[in-house]
């Protein structure tokens, strides 16, 4: 198990810093998104290019970072029900919905898209936009974004064994005040 373990911590470091790094595509999608307001008001100067640069920041924003929001426990649950159970329990609970839920889903739509990008990347396509990119980078964070979800997933899954084993601390704890 303490390998499983330290395989969590090099998953966990993976997603903190992925994270941590696409955090600045907020800061980019910002400046981006004004200065091409500020143009297309200003000197009604527009380019698709800067529009769809925003839809792919806003991508990667989403998809890069769902293993970073598992990793600290901010997804989406049902913690008006969950919350009323003991830590165990709730423990059972994310063990079962990561391992029947989570992870298929995540690498079934990893599976799915790995294809759809292939075939945008291989034949090189463009947006049919006049002046639009290239659209395979866009299609590549759909696979990457979920394999990283899948990782952490299992990560937070054997994190919740160990625990429930008695061979870890309750993961949910350190969660509760360290962002790392």
């Amino acid at each position: 198990m303490s390998v499983l373990l330290r395989l969590c911590g090099a998953i966990d470091r993976l997603n903190g810093a992925i994270g941590r790094a696409v955090t600045w595509a907020v800061l980019a999608m910002t400046l981006i998104s004004s200065g091409n307001a500020l143009i297309r008001y200003g000197f009604n100067i527009s380019s698709n290019a800067w529009l769809e640069i925003q839809w792919y920041l806003f991508s990667a924003v989403f998809l890069l970072c769902a293993g970073y929001t598992l990793r600290h426990n901010e997804h989406i649950r049902i913690d008006v029900i969950a919350g009323r159970f003991s830590r165990r329990t709730q423990a059972w609970i994310e063990v079962l919905g990561g391992a029947l839920f989570l992870l298929p889903m995540a690498c079934l739509i990893l599976w799915l898209s790995w294809p759809i990008f292939m075939g945008s990347f291989t034949s090189g396509e463009m947006s049919s936009d006049a002046g639009g990119l290239v659209r395979w980078p866009a299609k590549l964070l759909i696979p990457v974004g979920f394999a990283l979800l899948a990782l952490q997933g299992v990560s937070e899954t054997v994190k919740r064994l160990a625990f429930l084993l008695g061979m870890a601390p309750d993961p949910a704890a350190r969660e509760d005040g360290a962002h790392g």
